[in-house]
């Protein structure tokens, strides 16, 4: 008779174990809802750490905890410009005194600018 159980089954395939007589975790359901309006429950342990946001089931959305605190902020650095960058090397001060130092020499006509190369050859 065992032997024709097994018969037309895939061994491996599926498992013949039963949940009966395992005790489970004990487990709590949390309800998360999505600015979309769906709405869901996901099971967790009770010993778990609750995250604040999890994906919509339903549409992949970032979901948020319903009755719960919302996530952290995160702290962020501002973007540093290239303003930001020069004024970390110089005071204003040097920068007033590089540029009348340049400012003169191109006055002066010292600094030789040549004649950039595409314009030679639209006057050839």
């Amino acid at each position: 008779m065992s032997e024709r159980a097994l018969r037309g089954t895939r061994l491996g395939a599926t498992s013949y174990e039963t949940d009966r007589g395992i005790d489970l975790a004990p487990r709590q359901t949390v309800e998360y809802a999505c600015r979309n309006g769906h709405r869901f429950e996901m099971p967790f342990s009770v010993e778990a750490e609750i995250p604040p946001e999890w994906e919509c089931r339903s549409c992949g959305v970032t979901a948020l905890l319903v009755n719960g605190e919302g996530p952290e902020e995160k702290t962020t650095k501002p973007a540093r410009t290239h303003w930001d960058m020069l004024m970390e090397r110089r005071t204003l001060e040097e920068l007033e005194e590089v540029l009348a130092e340049r400012l003169a020499v191109l006055r002066s006509g010292a600094m030789n600018i040549a004649v950039h190369p595409r314009d030679n050859r639209k006057s050839a």
